[in-house]
């Protein structure tokens, strides 16, 4: 206390000297005990040793939360993981069940298949023995023939005879020839088969191996998964704790964070109070200093003012040879409505140059405002005229592309339907639909096709085959043909990339759209197949050198005169 009472004088205004017991020794003087009355600094100190503790405790409640929230979430990770191991093993095991299926199904066709063939097999064999049996007949009819030309009196009706025995000879070798080939692809399909059907067994082997491995990883699975359904159960048991634990910790925190609020409160209104002391003095020491200020000020402008009287008074004296007193009562005005001679220079001064600025009078100008008033009459109506003509103008566009939108959406599902139906129908499965893109707009949208052969994932056209890509095309245009028919057309060596089987496909669509429609196909080609599926053939050849002649070929009446 001798120590605080003597540093007591030397503290600067708003210092104060506290001692550990709770006594205030202040700069103006001021001195409080501790004894006395709990003072707000033996308070202050007490709520500030209170607040770190808590702090202390906040940290370390802080500290076991983190550590349970980890486990918490290392357990939970745990979880998940054991739970997709499972969710693997059982596709495992169905995605081997489906191909265990469908190599049976495999194995049951191919044996359909190689029964057929031999069946097949079988039956052109009796019909390659009964059309020998028919030859070796034939030919003892023409050695008859030949015999009995002797005894026949007519020698030319026996040669005509003769001849037509012979014809209907080669035909029957012919016919023979025809179906010895015949006989010939079907053992080498046969055979192909037979060796297919070889190698499904050996498939269906390696899947049942397959299976057996899948089912030892499922029983590992199984076994793996009742251990963890085991760590399960325990970890389900952990965070049950651990809330509870951070209920705890929770409401200690919340009875901390009360205290410790409740403690700022305090602190910050005795500080405020401090403040609004400190501001108060310095304000009442402002105010005093621009009280002085002014009053000089006041000085100043007085002694200036009557300068600018006595100024005043000899410029009166020189310029009207009257006194102010005169002037004013010359005027008529008092001195309370008078401005100040700064002012009154200014606008004389204005009005001066507002005078000198408008010049020499204008004798015109009424003229020139009706003139101008006409003028701008007449642009106001064209405005209007032109405002209306826009009105229209929008109005119609709007109306064309509402009407251009719905006609291209029509036209867009319908061309889009039956695409999807004639790319079935060509590639024999798989899907394809047409897209819009880069615009919401179906005026400015672009086209995009979409396109999934049976066995391919959805793609884009660019990323097909070359077959693949002229077959989505003739889809294309056929759905187009089909929702707009035209009357002719023309396509151009169509079937150069697609094979035979795909070229038989392509023809047979083409006879349903000859069938659905009145369009007349042109086809230029090089392919046999096609050819021999069209009505009438038109070829060009050079029978001499540089003259070239058209040649017509009409195959429905080529049929029937073969038949």
């Amino acid at each position: 206390s001798d120590d605080a009472q003597r540093l007591q004088s030397s503290l600067k205004p708003g210092q104060r000297l506290v001692s550990l017991e709770g006594d205030l020794w202040r700069w103006d003087g001021f001195r409080a005990w501790a004894e006395d009355a709990p003072s707000s600094a033996a308070l202050r100190l007490q709520q500030l040793n209170r607040l770190e503790e808590l702090k202390q405790s906040l940290e370390r409640a802080t500290a076991r939360a983190d550590g349970a929230r980890q486990a918490h979430e290392t357990l939970t990770v745990r979880l998940s993981d054991l739970a997709d191991a499972d969710k693997q093993a059982r596709f495992a095991r169905r995605e081997a069940d489906r191909l265990l299926a469908e190599a049976a199904r495999s194995l049951s066709r191919v044996e359909a298949d190689r029964n057929l063939a031999v069946g097949r097999l079988k039956s052109l064999g009796l019909a390659v023995t009964r059309h020998e049996e028919d030859a070796m007949a034939a030919r003892a009819r023409v050695k008859e023939a030949d015999s009995a030309l002797d005894e026949l009196p007519n020698l030319d009706t026996a040669r005509t005879e003769i001849e037509d025995l012979r014809m209907t000879v080669e035909a029957a070798r012919i016919t023979m020839m025809t179906r010895r080939s015949t006989h010939d692809d079907l053992c080498r399909t046969g055979e192909s088969r037979i060796k297919r059907a070889q190698e499904i067994k050996t498939e269906v082997s390696g899947w049942k191996h397959r299976s057996l491995t899948a089912e030892k990883r499922m029983a590992e699975l199984t076994e793996r998964k009742e251990t963890s359904e085991v760590e399960l159960v325990a970890a389900q048991a952990l965070p049950a704790e651990l809330a509870e634990r951070r209920e705890t910790l929770s409401y200690e925190i919340k009875v901390a964070e009360l205290r410790k609020a409740q403690v700022s409160d305090a602190l910050s209104k005795a500080e405020g109070a401090l403040r609004d002391a400190t501001y108060a003095e310095r304000e009442n020491e402002r105010f005093a200093s621009e009280a002085r200020e002014a009053r000089a000020r006041s000085d100043a402008k007085m002694e200036a003012a009557h300068e600018t009287v006595t100024h005043a008074a000899e410029r009166i004296a020189d310029e009207h040879q009257k006194t102010p007193n005169q002037l004013l009562t010359l005027l008529g005005v008092t001195l309370d409505v008078i401005p100040e001679m700064e002012e009154l220079e200014v606008e004389v001064n204005r009005l001066k140059r507002q005078r000198d600025a408008l010049g020499a009078v204008n004798l015109r100008a009424e003229e020139d405002a009706k003139e101008v008033q006409k003028e701008h009459d007449a642009l106001v109506s064209e405005k209007s005229d032109l405002e209306e003509a826009i009105k229209t103008l929008r109005s119609g566009i709007a109306g064309l592309n509402r009407e251009g939108r719905e006609r291209l959406l029509t036209a867009f599902e319908q061309v889009n339907s039956n695409f999807a139906l004639l790319f079935t129908h060509l590639f024999g499965g798989g899907e394809a639909n047409l897209v819009m893109v880069e615009s919401d707009d179906p005026l400015e949208a672009g086209l995009e096709i979409m396109c999934q052969p049976p066995g391919k994932k959805l793609s884009t056209l660019s990323l097909l085959s070359g077959g693949e890509q002229t077959l989505t095309a003739m889809a294309l245009i056929f759905a187009v043909f089909l929702a707009n028919p035209a009357p002719i057309c023309v396509l151009d060596e169509v079937d150069a990339p697609l094979d035979d089987a795909n070229v038989t496909r392509f023809c047979d669509l083409l006879d349903e759209m000859c069938r659905r429609t009145d369009t007349r196909f042109l086809i230029i080609t090089h392919h046999a197949v096609t050819m021999a599926r069209m009505n009438r053939l038109f070829g060009v050849t050079m029978a001499e050198q540089g003259v070239s002649q058209l040649v017509s070929v009409d195959l429905k009446n080529a049929e029937t005169l073969v038949a």
